[in-house]
């Protein structure tokens, strides 16, 4: 399991850009502007760390930040501003199931075998990756509906 990225939801993203890029140093290295979504993500590294974007994709190349402005205001209390840590994996159907037998609650399933969310004890989101090219679907993931919100 690799460590990928830490997402925070950001009131003021302009705000944010000057706390994360001016101020901490942190370097803008990929932004996505869903209309449909009405959000803006931003990935943002460490200068040392950049030239581990060079051999891998730019989203999982290097440790990052991930800043999520959602377009429309809202009232988040101080425990939604955390979102989740990200880790890519190797076998992503093997490392949930794994993981629900060992009693952990899996938010979103890897129906697309691309991407899961689990809960911590502490209730933090973890989203969990596949490394690569995602599976095929699969049961009884492929089915399974949600358990929680993430």
């Amino acid at each position: 399991m690799r460590y990928l990225h830490t997402m925070l939801r950001v009131r003021n993203l302009d705000v944010a850009m000057k706390f994360y890029q001016d101020a901490l140093g942190l370097k803008e290295v990929r932004r996505i502007d869903n209309e449909k979504g009405r959000f803006t993500l931003v990935f943002l590294c460490a200068e040392e760390d950049l030239h581990l974007l060079k051999s891998l994709p730019q989203t999982r190349g290097a440790p990052l930040v991930e800043l999520t402005y959602n377009w429309d205001e809202e009232k988040y209390g101080e425990d939604r501003h955390f979102g989740h840590l990200a880790y890519e994996v190797d076998d992503i159907y093997a490392t949930c199931e794994k993981l629900m037998k060992m009693g952990v609650t899996i938010n979103r399933p890897p129906r697309d075998g691309n991407m899961a969310f689990v809960r911590s004890p502490d209730l933090h989101s973890i989203e969990i990756l596949q490394k690569g090219e995602p599976k095929a679907p699969a049961e009884p993931w492929a089915s399974m509906p949600n358990t929680g919100h993430w």
